[in-house]
């Protein structure tokens, strides 16, 4: 597994994905700092992440894109002629991801910093927060992953990666709207967005972790299947 993250983590500096990656991601939270904390003079850093949140729906696909579509020939490669378990191939390739994540959230570390040298910063809601920003952000990459390992080519694995994001956060819409109270319920507990909630009012739910990692957990269980179904297949 660990020989499988370094391969990954080579491939991130040598290509041009992890600097688009970040430069998008703290382009993007930057404009939110500005005009949410600097130009509002506001030290609330839970309603920044809470709208910072969105920006994984958008860029984890980046991330994910090229990791394990049948296009990409280094993973078959590694795939179909390997010696190591599909298991640790993909939690190789999904840490690597998760690592290119935490870098994001580490460097963004500097907002805090800013307004703790300013004004008044609650350190213990601001960690829980950052806590439940890097859960939803490990989720969508294992979603986006496991989409990768459905799909041809990098291109496609983008596209539909951003599709199925998208989604979730418009079915997380959907579930609020429903007036039937057991479908709405349902709806809420399974939702990212809803599980995200508790963090952001600086409270970490034991529920709430234990869903996320649970759902990281199933994501990579059925993209372990979906690899081994495809090298089933190739050997036919």
């Amino acid at each position: 597994m660990s020989l499988v993250w370094k391969r990954e983590m080579q491939g991130y500096f040598y290509t041009p994905v992890m600097y688009i990656f970040l430069i998008v991601y703290l382009g993007l939270s930057s404009v939110f700092f500005v005009i949410g904390n600097i130009a509002a003079r506001s030290s609330d850093m839970l309603s920044l992440l809470s709208s910072m949140s969105y920006l994984w729906m958008l860029l984890t696909p980046v991330l994910t894109m090229r990791l394990l579509s049948a296009g990409d020939a280094g993973g078959d490669q590694l795939l179909y002629n390997s010696a190591l378990p599909i298991a640790g191939i993909v939690l190789g390739k999904y840490l690597a991801a998760v690592t290119v994540l935490l870098a994001a959230i580490l460097l963004s570390g500097l907002y805090p910093l800013i307004i703790a040298l300013t004004g008044t910063l609650y350190w213990q809601e601001t960690l829980a927060g950052y806590l439940g920003f890097f859960l939803l952000g490990s989720a969508f990459l294992a979603v986006d992953l496991l989409v990768a390992s459905l799909t041809k080519t990098p291109a496609i694995a983008l596209v539909a990666g951003f599709g199925v994001n998208l989604f979730i956060w418009l079915s997380d819409l959907l579930w609020k709207a429903v007036s039937v109270p057991v479908l709405s319920s349902v709806g809420e507990a399974v939702s990212l967005y809803r599980r995200l909630s508790p963090f952001m009012s600086g409270r970490i739910g034991l529920s709430d972790l234990i869903f996320d990692l649970s759902f990281i957990a199933l994501m990579l269980f059925l993209c372990v299947r979906s690899l081994e179904l495809r090298r089933w297949r190739v050997g036919l």
